[in-house]
């Protein structure tokens, strides 16, 4: 659990200087517009996350036995909050994300502005993430 607690240290200490919620939200849904869609092949079924309102698609792949995390929503908050995630879970041995019950968006304070519904489809999205690195572990 080293890597993803030094990776949370440096986020809340990257974020600190945003002391309203919303706009700490508003980051974070901002630097995920730099991020490329997902590509239209890797948007199925298989890839899609069960539990979210908004349509939400998470790809992983297992690269020298660490995880690379690939996403798209289509609602731009969704998506800015999944870009946190799996930035936070990419590049860690596959063992670490499988054990790991990490919160960064609890940690960061961004999930408790948001509603139920959100809420339970980003903890699918987290507990979809730890699926594929037990898998691929």
């Amino acid at each position: 659990m080293v890597i993803l607690e030094q990776r949370l240290t440096q986020l809340v200490a990257e974020l600190e200087p945003f002391d309203d919620p919303q706009e700490r939200l508003a980051f974070v849904v901002d630097r995920a517009k730099r991020v490329p869609p997902l590509l239209a092949a890797a948007r199925t079924d298989a890839n899609r996350v069960r539990g979210c309102v908004s349509v939400v698609w998470l790809a992983g792949e297992m690269r020298d036995g660490r995880c690379a995390f690939r996403f798209d929503a289509d609602s731009p908050v969704v998506r800015g909050l999944l870009a946190l995630l799996c930035d936070f879970f990419s590049d860690c041995p596959t063992a670490e994300v499988a054990a790991s019950d990490a919160d960064p968006l609890e940690a960061l304070g961004l999930i408790r502005h948001l509603s139920p519904t959100r809420r339970n489809g980003l903890a699918s999205a987290r507990a979809r993430i730890r699926e594929l690195a037990r898998q691929a572990g």
